[in-house]
């Protein structure tokens, strides 16, 4: 696998919140990140989820983003991780951004950047057979972790998956 695959922080830590994080692995082989992910992980004085994780795993690189004047521009409107994941994603032409937040993912899509979020992952795994069922984790992450779903996506996310 030689595809470049960017994260940004929260589909890291929603992943290894519920025990997922593998199948970021499993899909991609190996996930890239820029500093300033790791550092809100990492460097961030609470454990979060994923922190062990992201300092520990080989499959996960980090990768520090040259361009830091359009790493400023996007901090006018979102938060480091987010910022400097895309950057990187351009930088490196990267075959996919793996983003959740709304703002982000706007901003990538205009970039012409590939993205799937967290729900996107499951859905990819499931199809190749990696995981049995989509719902059961989408609930975890609804119940254990707050992740905020829509009724109208949870409700699409299902049909996706033919679990509706």
């Amino acid at each position: 696998q030689t595809m470049t695959v960017v994260s940004n922080t929260s589909p890291i830590t929603n992943l290894a919140g519920i025990g997922q994080l593998d199948l970021l692995h499993r899909l991609y082989g190996s996930i890239t990140i820029p500093q300033a992910v790791y550092n809100e992980m990492a460097t961030i004085g609470r454990t979060v989820p994923g922190a062990l994780e992201v300092q520990t795993l080989p499959w996960i690189t980090v990768q520090p983003v040259t361009d830091r004047n359009q790493v400023q521009a996007l901090r006018a409107v979102l938060d480091p991780g987010e910022a400097e994941a895309i950057v990187l994603a351009i930088e490196l032409n990267a075959a996919l951004l793996i983003i959740d937040e709304r703002p982000g993912r706007a901003i990538a899509k205009q970039n012409s950047i590939p993205i799937i979020g967290v729900l996107g992952v499951f859905l990819e795994a499931k199809h190749q057979g990696f995981i049995v069922a989509v719902k059961p984790l989408v609930d975890r992450l609804i119940n254990e972790l707050a992740f905020r779903v829509s009724s109208q996506l949870y409700e699409t996310v299902l049909q996706s998956a033919s679990e509706d």
